[in-house]
């Protein structure tokens, strides 16, 4: 039996070991239940055996049953089917070929820039299931079949017996516990604190095959579709995934949680990968971010020695495209070195499909696409420049809303445009109030925090009255001006209206401008949030309670009865697809924008507590339950709220 074969085995091994775990932490709980029945009067016994068995076995059995319980989460997606697309099915079907594995049952086409396998496992891996291909869009518009190939060989690869029997089986297995174990650190499962024991011990023994593994499917890739695709693969995927979190979190959530959509989204995603060629080079120079615990790859530069043996570290820093590497004497003198083109710049081998041949009609998946993974839900379809147009618009709104808000408390009394705001700066109040907000600020900067302000309220204004408009580029940038597209700069004005003295002579230079400063009649379309994550079952003083946390707020949702978790994980996503306005509360739901919370507490004890108090007196008190769970990324979210809130608010009042 060879190292790796050996390695195999102990992995699994070491999986079964969570089972046992289990069975004797049970195991133990009955026993100590027996001895204490047996020394009760028999009477008393037959009396209180039941509830105290439901008390501490049955409650431990089912904190075990949750601890060790795995979802399986299917990728929003468009299946393609063998006579969809036979080209990219031969290509599956190689790479399986080379792996040495079955192919996929299906093939679903996903958002992400990614490419998995995802099987349908049971009792922690220990037995397989189905299994299916997702492949992201991106790879398909941004990549060569080469690299292709060697990305979904990689992946096939993974469930090979080339390392052993036992290989597939120690694979499944720490996947999927690498998916629980996160879960063991939050809320408060009593069996939970065993098993994060357990687990550093089955990291330790699982690390050597994980390495090994992942190296051997590095091998499969590159013996099938050639060491230069695969490094290529190896080094860009990272780039493309970390330009698509990029690109959705500047140019399409904005537009996004404003209430419309873009009517192509990986059409403008591809735009940005043609404009942002500095973003790109940043990234690939940077290299793939460290893994959690979990993760089982090993470090990029390992796995690219690993292929490139005879050349060394500097060759396979060649082939990441290293800065340092690319002026190495060694690298550039190594007959070894293996420099990965850009995927733009590989031509299609001989004989094999050109990329757009491998899906008949990329745009029309690419359409289909974004109906599943981008559901509209009454969000407006814009064309890209209206889209960005509007959500810079819109973030612009907000971000006026909640100093205005500030503002109005400083002064006591509302503030409802930028025809209130100049009027509070013609009479010196803007000047108290922002020392009020900014007490520690020194003068010169609380002048900076006014004009800004000012210069803000300003430019919504010329927004609104048709005066001004938005010019963009797909770098990211984006220019106020004139309607005309003259040049238009409004902060020299802002900086003249924040002196008490030229307040009035700069209102009558915007009236003549056409600057309608006072805000439009009617009530405008209240701001949409942007859900970041989140949590079922907390318990909102005493009553059971699901929260949304947004970037504005907190939504508050009455909880569903226990037994209902996965009803109630349904329901949440429904309402984060929907759209979570600052008015959302009403009805049976509150909304806490984080504009109102005067200061939040984390509650001491190993049950997790927090305590929201709010600016006009009110509180709310949040604890975990044994049965919270959460939306991905909730806890997460939640975390990084409680944290900036805390901060904030603290220093405020310690100022203060």
């Amino acid at each position: 039996m060879s190292n790796d074969a050996r390695a195999a085995t102990r992995s699994a091994v070491a999986l079964t070991g969570f089972l046992i775990v289990a069975g004797l932490q049970l195991a133990a709980v009955l026993g100590v239940l027996w001895a204490v029945l047996t020394l009760l009067p028999a009477a008393f016994a037959v009396r209180a055996g039941v509830p105290l068995s439901i008390a501490t076995f049955g409650a431990l059995g089912y904190a075990t049953w949750r601890a060790l319980y795995t979802r399986h989460r299917v990728p929003a997606g468009v299946p393609i089917s063998r006579a969809d697309a036979p080209q990219l099915w031969a290509l599956v079907d190689a790479a399986a070929a080379a792996a040495g594995v079955t192919p996929p049952a299906g093939l679903t086409v996903v958002a992400d820039a990614t490419a998995v396998v995802g099987e349908r496992t049971r009792a922690l891996g220990l037995l397989g299931g189905r299994r299916d291909l997702y492949l992201g869009l991106p790879l398909l518009l941004a990549w060569d079949p080469a690299r292709l190939r060697a990305a979904v060989a990689h992946e096939l690869a993974h469930g090979s017996s080339r390392l052993g029997r036992w290989a597939p089986t120690a694979y499944r297995g720490r996947i999927a516990v690498g998916r629980i174990a996160p879960r063991w650190n939050r809320g408060r499962n009593p069996a939970a604190a065993v098993f994060r024991a357990y687990a550093r011990v089955y990291r330790e023994w699982d690390a050597p095959f994980s390495r090994a593994q992942e190296l051997a499917a590095d091998r499969v890739a590159a013996g099938h579709a050639g060491v230069a695709a695969t490094v290529g693969a190896l080094r860009d995927l990272p780039v493309l995934a970390g330009m698509q979190r990029l690109f959705h979190a500047e140019y399409v959530a904005p537009g996004w949680t404003a209430g419309h959509v873009p009517e192509d989204v990986f059409g403008g995603f591809l735009r940005v990968l043609a404009a942002r060629g500095e973003d790109v080079a940043i990234l690939r120079a940077r290299g793939a971010e460290p893994g959690g615990p979990w993760d089982t790859h090993p470090p990029l530069a390992e796995r690219l020695a690993a292929l490139i043996p005879a050349a060394g570290d500097a060759s396979a820093e060649a082939a990441a495209g290293s800065p340092a590497a690319a002026g190495s004497p060694a690298a550039a003198d190594s007959p070894a070195a293996v420099e990965a083109p850009a995927a733009a710049d590989v031509p299609a081998e001989s004989g094999q499909p050109a990329p757009e041949d491998l899906v008949p009609d990329l745009p029309g998946l690419g359409r289909a696409l974004q109906a599943v993974a981008f559901p509209p839900h009454g969000r407006t379809e814009m064309a890209w420049d209206d889209f960005l147009s509007v959500a810079r618009t819109a973030e612009m709104e907000r971000e006026a809303e909640a100093a205005m808000a500030a503002v109005a408390r400083a002064v006591g009394a509302e503030v409802p445009d930028a025809e209130g705001i100049l009027r509070l700066a013609a009479d010196g109040r803007l000047r108290t109030a922002a020392a009020t907000i900014f007490p520690g600020l020194p003068p010169e900067e609380t002048a900076e925090r006014i004009v800004d302000l000012l210069a803000l309220t300003l430019a919504l204004a010329a927004l609104r009255s048709g005066v001004a408009r938005w010019r963009h580029n797909w770098t990211g940038t984006a220019e106020l001006v004139a309607a005309d597209g003259a040049h238009l700069n409004l902060t020299d004005v802002a900086a003249a209206a924040a002196d008490p003295e030229q307040a009035e002579a700069v209102r009558a230079y915007l009236t003549r401008l056409g600057v309608r400063l006072a805000a439009p009649d009617g009530a405008r379309p209240a701001a949409r949030a942007q859900v970041l994550g989140g949590l079922i079952n907390l318990s909102a003083d005493g009553g059971r309670t699901d929260v949304l946390v947004t970037d504005l707020g907190f939504l508050l949702v009455p909880g569903l009865p226990r037994g209902r978790g996965p009803e109630a994980r349904r329901r949440l996503h429904e309402i984060a697809a929907a759209g979570v306005t600052a008015t959302a509360g009403g009805g049976d739901r509150r909304f806490l924008p984080f504009i109102e919370v005067a200061a939040v507490t984390t509650m001491p004890g190993r049950r997790r507590g927090w305590v929201i108090e709010l600016h006009d007196g009110g509180r709310v008190t949040l604890r975990a339950s044994l049965d919270t769970d959460e939306l991905p990324g909730g806890w997460a979210a939640w975390e990084d709220a409680v944290a900036f809130l805390t901060k904030t608010r603290v220093s405020s009042a310690t100022n203060q």
